[in-house]
């Protein structure tokens, strides 16, 4: 498994045919400097201490892996969670956040500049910016503005500027879009932080590297509780950094069933769905080639998710990669069957997951009730605070839940 992480992506940031760098030769030049500098920090034993103690003294890792008791008993086999909830923040994206800042610092950055859909990626980044004293710009979509306004409040809070994205569909892919634009203007005291594992390389293989501390820790974890690997291991897939982390650690036990759960949205007609993976073909989109929904001329199609973050037409190179050999199955979720998961592991086990997360919860139980005899671990990839006004608003009622 060592060797994997040292030859795959290449050095041309290809996992396999996906992946690369497709970008204009001004912003190459700047990101040929990011990729300089991550593999020569990334073995260094200063910035690794560093990271590790940012990790343990500010973030509260390791987060813990959970047994879903009365979950399972209500619908058989053994659900355990993940608990990235639990990070600081409160999803699994600071992992990256403060790794991503840590090299900004390196590399003589002022500024720090992304994207975000259901806002804990803005969050998590205005956190970092905060804590290495850096500048923060988030662009984030009006209508996501809207869904996740807790989220748009903790970034001005953190002190970020959070831009409305105004063009398109409002959400998601505008966002990066605009993001994109913002860090053109300026590479030189900016660096653009992806929130996923997406993008031109090196962010595919730099993220995922920073969230395979997820995986590292579940794998142990795991083991120390029940003696034996999970026969499952769940995540939910938008861009898909959530589930490269913990998938990360499993990729070499055969035994060990990686699936992983997009968003089905309201119904499978385009522009209703973000099922990329499961309906998209081999495409370019920000800079980087991956399984795309896409129109007749390979623009991007419309998307939509009922989770902001999942909310994307494209999905990581390395997931493409991994659909073309089997290693992962991609399955996914809709809309009701994941409300319907969002409310009963908060009933059920007093946890509100992230409408994101909520996905991958959806879909263990439906394993769960298949063969109740098998281990699942799910990862929890964030908590629903961000969600819950949203959900109430527009489906309390359907719930029960009145106000």
């Amino acid at each position: 498994m060592n060797n994997y992480f040292k030859t795959i992506p290449d050095n041309k940031g290809f996992f396999k045919e996906y992946g690369g760098s497709f970008i204009p030769p001004e912003l190459q030049t700047e990101m040929d400097k990011i990729t300089e500098a991550y593999y020569a920090i990334s073995k260094s034993h200063e910035f690794i201490s560093e990271l590790r103690s940012i990790r343990k003294h500010f973030q509260g890792r390791p987060t813990p892996v959970y047994f879903a008791r009365t979950l399972s008993n209500e619908y058989g086999g053994r659900i355990y969670l993940k608990r990235e909830d639990l990070n600081h923040t409160g999803a699994h994206k600071l992992n990256h956040c403060m790794g991503e800042a840590l090299l900004a610092k390196h590399l003589g950055k002022k500024k720090l500049i992304a994207e975000t859909g259901a806002g804990q990626h803005g969050v998590a980044l205005a956190t970092a910016a905060a804590y290495f004293g850096l500048e923060c710009e988030i662009h984030m979509g009006e209508v996501d503005i809207a869904k996740e306004h807790p989220n748009v409040v903790r970034m001005n809070i953190l002190g970020a500027k959070v831009v409305p994205v105004t063009f398109g569909l409002r959400t998601l892919k505008e966002a990066v879009d605009s993001a994109f634009g913002a860090y053109l203007a300026d590479p030189v005291n900016s660096i653009y932080c992806i929130g996923s594992v997406v993008g031109p390389h090196p962010f595919p293989m730099m993220v995922r590297d920073f969230q395979r501390v997820v995986g590292i820790e579940a794998k142990e974890q795991f083991y120390d509780m029940t003696g034996e690997l999970p026969d499952s291991v769940v995540a939910c897939v938008g861009g898909g950094s959530n589930a490269m982390g913990i998938f990360s650690a499993f990729l070499d036990d055969k035994d060990t069933r990686l699936v992983g759960v997009e968003p089905a949205g309201r119904s499978l007609k385009k522009g209703d769905h973000a099922a990329t993976i499961t309906y998209g073909k081999p495409g370019l989109i920000h800079g980087f080639k991956c399984y795309l929904l896409q129109d007749e001329k390979g623009e991007p199609d419309p998307v939509y998710s009922i989770a902001s973050g999942l909310d994307y037409p494209g999905v990581g190179p390395e997931h493409s990669m991994l659909k073309d050999t089997g290693r992962v199955e991609y399955t996914s979720a809709n809309d009701k069957e994941t409300l319907d998961a969002f409310f009963e592991l908060s009933k059920k086990e007093g946890i509100i997951p992230a409408l994101e997360s909520a996905h991958a919860v959806a879909h263990a139980i439906k394993m769960a009730q298949e063969d109740p005899r098998k281990s699942i671990l799910v990862n929890l990839s964030g908590r629903g605070d961000k969600d819950i006004d949203f959900v109430v608003e527009n489906y309390g009622k359907e719930y029960g839940i009145e106000l």
